[in-house]
């Protein structure tokens, strides 16, 4: 049974080489469908999987719809196999770590400022995924910050806990305050739905399908009392709806929405660019904290092998 608030990720292996390709959400006999394509390049051997974490723990768990030649099913079997194994784990760590450098050196202030928010809220994000790497647990996107907690609590490590919100902003955060950027980001997701045009690479998480899911998570996390776990993904499509409304919604709506966006911005420690700078710079200076308690989780998981 899926959730309401889930869908089901399907990846497209094609032969031919080229980019990747996210066709989006669909909504198929009742489920929606979140299709991806990807060149066979990437999965040409299991070596070039295993090190890659948006790839291993996906396809090492992953059901085999349809492979006539059996050529997938084979590699499984080989990714399975090494998939615990310590060099491989510590391989996709610093996958995840250098994918969030990336995100934090890539802060340029001469972009809009939803387009700078990417910047550190997935490097904000990202130190989440960098521990569930370790500890052989899904890096689950929405849901991140609720997962690592159950992680750190199961090895002891829940005091680290509260520094990860902190580098979200988030720590201190109410609930009231979280519930009414929600209600904001509910008409700022339905004005983006109704004037979107230009291509983003996002645009099936925005939309009649995506709404129950895209918001739903959000209004669920809040529901259950973990408004400051929800505070991530809140900002993250938040930001999409502020690109979607900055490309193709006239100034007045661009106006009115653009005072919610930034209001959940100020909440979150953040009221300029130089804000913006400052926490990315904090969250480069926090991570070597962050890989010593990755560290400390792979020494310490009974499932990793040499």
């Amino acid at each position: 049974m899926i959730s309401p608030t889930s869908d089901l990720d399907v990846v497209v292996v094609l032969d031919a080489p080229g980019p990747e390709v996210r066709i989006g959400k669909l909504l198929y006999g009742g489920v929606v469908l979140d299709v991806s394509c990807l060149a066979s390049d990437a999965f040409r051997s299991a070596e070039a999987i295993l090190g890659q974490s948006h790839l291993a723990c996906s396809f090492a768990h992953a059901t085999v719809l349809a492979d006539d030649a059996g050529r997938l099913a084979r590699l499984q079997d080989e990714v399975r196999r090494s998939y615990t194994k310590r060099n491989w784990v510590r391989k996709r760590c610093e996958g995840v770590r250098s994918r969030l450098l990336g995100h934090l050196d890539g802060l340029n202030e001469t972009v809009p400022l939803h387009s700078q928010v990417f910047s550190w809220v997935f490097g904000a994000g990202l130190t989440t995924h960098v521990l569930l790497v370790a500890g052989l647990r899904n890096p689950t996107v929405r849901r991140r910050y609720v997962a690592v907690r159950g992680l750190l609590a199961d090895y002891g490590l829940a005091g680290f806990y509260p520094e990860l919100l902190e580098l979200m902003g988030a720590a201190g955060l109410p609930c009231a305050c979280m519930e009414r950027h929600l209600a904001a980001l509910s008409e700022a997701y339905d004005a983006a739905a109704s004037v979107m045009a230009t291509p983003v690479p996002f645009a099936g998480d925005i939309g009649e399908h995506a709404r129950p899911i895209e918001l739903g998570v959000c209004r669920e996390l809040v529901e259950q009392g973990l408004h400051r776990e929800a505070a991530f993904w809140v900002t993250v499509t938040y930001s999409r709806c502020e690109q979607v409304l900055f490309n193709d919604a006239p100034p007045y709506v661009r106006d009115r929405h653009g005072r919610g966006y930034r209001q959940l911005l100020a909440d979150l420690g953040i009221a300029s660019p130089a804000d913006l700078r400052r926490r990315c710079g904090e969250i480069k200076a926090f991570l070597p904290h962050v890989w010593e308690v990755a560290e400390a989780i792979v020494a310490a998981n009974p499932s990793i092998s040499e």
